[in-house]
C-alpha cells in the first residue's frame, strides 16, 4: 500500500488517503485498512488513542468514508491525540471538501442546517427529514458552487464546508438537496455518471487545525486526476 504524506512533524501526521481504502477494520473484512499501514510504518503509534475493543484505531482522531479520498489526520502520541480530539468536538477544525454532485445546483451557494437520524429501511444508511428514526444529531453543512457543467449529463462541482461530523453528513445533506454525490453507491446507485469517473466523486481537500504550540497549519491534498477530467 503506497500512502502520499502530506504533513508530519514529532507529533502530528496527515495523509492524502486514496479512494477505496477504508481507514480502519470492522472485524469482519480482511481488506488492508490504513490503520495496517500505521502500524507497518509508525509501530510507536500503537496505542495511541481511545481503547475500542478489538478494532485498533492507532492515532485516528477522525475518519473518512471508505470511498472518500483525500487529507486524514493522525496524532503521533496521546497529548496530540487529546488535543485533536478536543478541536473536532468543539467544532475548532476546518475541513474543506469538494464533491461532484448529480445536476446544476440552482443557488450559488447555501447553509444545510438539517438534523440527521438513522434510515428506517437500511441499517447503512442515514437520512435528514421527514422519516428518520432514533435521536436526530445537529448537522450543518456549507456549500459553494464552483462549476456547473455536462458530461453529457448536467453535473455541479462543489466546494463543501461541513460545520459538524455526522457520519455521511456531506452525503446525506446532498441526497437532501436532490443533488446526491457522483458515484456514491448509497445514496446515489441509479444515477448516470461520466466514463471519467467509477469511484465516489467526494474528497477531502483541505484541514486545518492547531498543534501543541497553538499554532495554526493547514493541510491540502490536490485534487484526484479523475476528477480534473471531468471538470475540464
Amino acid at each position: 500500500m503506497k500512502i502520499k504524506i502530506l504533513y508530519e512533524d514529532s507529533n502530528i501526521l496527515a495523509i492524502d488517503k486514496p479512494s477505496g481504502i477504508a481507514v480502519h477494520g470492522d472485524l469482519r473484512s480482511k481488506e488492508k485498512t490504513i490503520v495496517d499501514w500505521v502500524l507497518k510504518n509508525y509501530p510507536k503509534m500503537k496505542g495511541v488513542g481511545e481503547p475500542m475493543g478489538e478494532i485498533s484505531r492507532p492515532g485516528i482522531v477522525h475518519r473518512l468514508d471508505k470511498d472518500t479520498s483525500g487529507v486524514l489526520l493522525l496524532a503521533k502520541n496521546q497529548k496530540t491525540h487529546a488535543l485533536l480530539k478536543s478541536q473536532f468536538q468543539n467544532h475548532e477544525i476546518k475541513k474543506t471538501y469538494i464533491a461532484i454532485v448529480s445536476g446544476w445546483v440552482k443557488d450559488e451557494h447555501g447553509v444545510i442546517n438539517k438534523p440527521i437520524g438513522r434510515s428506517p429501511t437500511d441499517f447503512r444508511r442515514w437520512l435528514c427529514g421527514r422519516g428518520a428514526r432514533g435521536t436526530l444529531r445537529e448537522a450543518i453543512t456549507e456549500y459553494k458552487v464552483l462549476k456547473r457543467f455536462e458530461a453529457p449529463e448536467k453535473f455541479s462541482l462543489l466546494e463543501i464546508k461541513p460545520k459538524t461530523g455526522r457520519t455521511h453528513q456531506i452525503r446525506v445533506h446532498m441526497k437532501f438537496l436532490n443533488h446526491p454525490v457522483v458515484c456514491d453507491s448509497l445514496y446515489n446507485p441509479d444515477q448516470p455518471h461520466p466514463k471519467e469517473i467509477s469511484r465516489m466523486a467526494l474528497h477531502a481537500k483541505s484541514i486545518e487545525f492547531k498543534d501543541l504550540k497553538g499554532k495554526t497549519i493547514k493541510v491540502e491534498s490536490p485534487i484526484p486526476s479523475e476528477f480534473k477530467k471531468m471538470i475540464k
